[in-house]
């Protein structure tokens, strides 16, 4: 896998953001294409459709929490973390996968 930054890497981090794909390099923090991580189009697919519900948990227009935020946020982080574990079993030990979970419930439930 290529970074622009850093050049071929083997760790990698899985993390859902807006707008992004959701692989990154894990040394310099740079957004990945998806296309250029060497698994199956099936996962692929996976990891675009669960990146597609990141936020899913905030209503962006009064930048709150959504009711049932903290569970939907949750069932966000534990399909992400299942994703990443199929990255790696596909990747095999050449590669390290991390995957790096929302915690944005947390921080807006202590606004409230």
């Amino acid at each position: 896998m290529n970074c622009l930054i850093c050049g071929d890497i083997q760790e990698i981090n899985i993390e859902g953001d807006i707008g992004a794909d959701p692989v990154w390099c894990h040394h310099c923090g740079c957004n990945l294409d998806i296309e250029d991580l060497p698994v199956s189009a099936k996962l692929i697919k996976e990891l675009v459709q669960w990146a597609a519900e990141y936020g899913n948990w905030i209503d962006w227009d009064v930048d709150q929490l959504r009711p049932g935020g903290l569970e939907l946020e949750t069932r966000f982080n534990q399909k992400g973390l299942l994703l990443s574990e199929e990255v790696q079993q596909e990747l095999g030990e050449e590669f390290t996968i991390r995957f790096i979970d929302s915690n944005h419930s947390v921080i807006y439930a202590n606004h409230l």
